[in-house]
């Protein structure tokens, strides 16, 4: 069948729609008819080619919609059912059995490649093959081919065009607090960078009780939302050194701390920033390769330091958990959210990481 897409053709390049061609699903595949799908910095970062997503490529990882079609095996959703579209993994490996999807060791392949593990893609133009399996998805198009593991069945009366971006960066932002980090009620956490990811953790840390909430930004328009949404103090990072001021916030340093910028410096900042015993997650995706140092005798008084990876999260659980928050109340995440016409989606990009005008853009079908 045909479908419309938004194409990457060269490093940097803007988003080009074109019609192309998409198979029939394959066992344990469906066809999504998306509604919409969320923009996210990852996007972003393939376009730019920090990882190695052979180009031209269709992305889009934030896709929901409703599914048109299953292949043979496919028992968790069926025609009809709306679905929002999360990151793929294999389902088998020890980690995925453990419930850590999130750190399946063919994460990378299976995500980033823009093939089916097999080398095969289910996306063509002019009867070329077109790289496409981005995040198993694909979503910056009218039709999607995803995998079932891909698919979190939602209720049938959803704001489905709402719920594509829990799909990855708002999962990854409430999830590095609610899953990996589990602060107490009490904590103090300081979260370097709001944009879409830090301001999920944002309200997460609000739910979870955090009697200090930090954010850390350079745009004062973001840090203003994120004093809206549960932030107790804001730091405008151009004119106040972050770390000293976290550090006499709360007395000594943070509980927790999280960097989503993938900015070396600023995560070392992060690190300091805590207390003797703190925690600090680092969420950001840098370009491969990227390095950074910390000082061994900070790290040696019982500080740590880890990586989190879809907020570690099984998207089939937490999704589900993340809109029963928001019906009660707890997770407004639709303030973060601007939408757009599909045809505008090298608008959406120039208001994300130029303007600063949108903070969690949604492309509407």
């Amino acid at each position: 069948m045909q479908a419309y897409a938004a194409i990457i053709e060269s490093q940097g390049g803007k988003f080009v729609l074109d019609n192309v061609d998409i198979e029939e699903p394959r066992d344990n595949e469906v066809l999504v008819k998306i509604a919409a799908a969320g923009m996210c910095h990852t996007d972003l970062t393939v376009r730019d080619q920090y990882y190695p997503t052979p180009l031209p490529v269709v992305l889009g990882h934030e896709g929901s919609g409703v599914i048109e079609k299953v292949g043979r095996g496919v028992t968790t959703v069926k025609p009809g059912d709306k679905v929002v579209l999360s990151f793929s993994y294999c389902g088998t490996c020890p980690s995925c059995r453990k419930g850590h999807q999130a750190y399946c060791p063919s994460l990378f392949p299976l995500n980033f490649m823009g093939r089916r593990l097999d080398g095969s893609t289910p996306i063509r133009r002019n009867g070329e093959e077109m790289n496409a399996c981005f995040f198993g998805q694909s979503s910056f198009a009218t039709y999607s081919i995803a995998t079932e593991n891909n698919c979190v069945k939602v209720a049938d009366d959803a704001q489905i065009e709402l719920l594509g971006p829990l799909g990855c960066g708002i999962q990854t932002g409430a999830g590095t607090v609610l899953n990996a980090l589990q602060p107490a009620p009490g904590s103090s956490i300081a979260i370097f960078g709001v944009g879409s990811v830090g301001l999920s953790a944002v309200m997460a840390a609000k739910a979870s009780g955090c009697l200090k909430i930090i954010a850390v930004d350079r745009n004062p328009t973001r840090l203003n939302l994120a004093r809206e949404l549960g932030a107790t103090d804001i730091i405008d990072a151009i004119s106040t050194n972050a770390q000293e001021t976290i550090i006499a916030l709360t007395g000594g340093g943070a509980d927790y701390a999280i960097d989503t910028t993938a900015i070396p410096q600023v995560l070392r900042s992060a690190v300091d920033s805590t207390h003797t015993m703190g925690e600090t997650a680092v969420v950001g995706g840098a370009s491969l390769g990227t390095e950074f140092s910390l000082d061994m005798n900070n790290i040696l008084f019982g500080r740590k330091l880890r990586g989190v990876v879809e907020g570690s999260s099984t998207p089939q659980v937490f999704i589900p958990q993340l809109i029963a928050m928001r019906e009660a109340g707890l997770f407004p995440f639709e303030r973060l959210c601007t939408f757009y016409d599909f045809d505008q989606i090298n608008q959406a990009v120039e208001d994300t990481e130029v303007s600063g005008n949108a903070i969690k853009a949604i492309l509407k079908m």
